[in-house]
């Protein structure tokens, strides 16, 4: 399936969640991602601000921002810089996404693990992102564990993919736990 015609799909289907199926959706995604070995092992955690219609990370980031060190991407440009989370260091930025502010900025070197947003992925870790190929230009070349988590409906049977596209290892959904061989 082409990439616009995903992206068409997904965003119609997520107008008809309630927000209490928004809630319970992310609760039991979170819950399967922190009970994974990567989540357990890994201390730097790069993390995304959610959008009002992406899968709610901020309460996963609220309970482990003490125990874990979350990081936020935040737009440079056409790049994405990784800056650690604070939640008193936040502002609106690009996007209409709470950016981390500072300049203390970290490599994607750093990172053990990564969640990556996205509007759909396949069961090869395809991905279709909003566009703009922010992830992939970030992702290109990083050795951390890429994670991708969404609404069930979010998991499509193929995606199109372009060369320059970077895979995730790992989809999670409410009921769907996939490892990428």
């Amino acid at each position: 399936m082409k990439k616009e015609d995903i992206r068409r799909k997904i965003k119609a289907r997520k107008t008809l969640l309630s927000d209490e199926e928004k809630m319970s959706a992310a609760e039991r995604v979170f819950s399967i991602l922190e009970q994974t070995a990567d989540f357990m092992l890994a201390d730097r955690i790069l993390m995304y601000h959610s959008l009002p219609d992406e899968l709610s990370t901020l309460s996963f980031i609220k309970k482990w921002h003490d125990r874990k060190h979350f990081y936020l991407p935040r737009v440079n440009g056409v790049n994405l810089e990784i800056l650690p989370y604070d939640e008193s260091r936040l502002a609106l930025g690009s996007f209409h996404i709470e950016e981390p502010t500072g300049t203390d900025t970290s490599s994607i070197d750093d990172m053990e693990m990564i969640v990556v947003p996205a509007v759909a992925y396949d069961r090869t870790g395809n991905r279709v992102g909003r566009g703009k190929g922010y992830y992939d230009r970030l992702l290109a070349g990083s050795r951390a564990r890429k994670i991708g988590v969404g609404y069930d409906f979010q998991l499509v049977d193929m995606i199109d993919a372009d060369p320059h596209d970077v895979r995730v290892d790992v989809v999670i959904t409410e009921s769907r736990h996939y490892i990428i061989k």
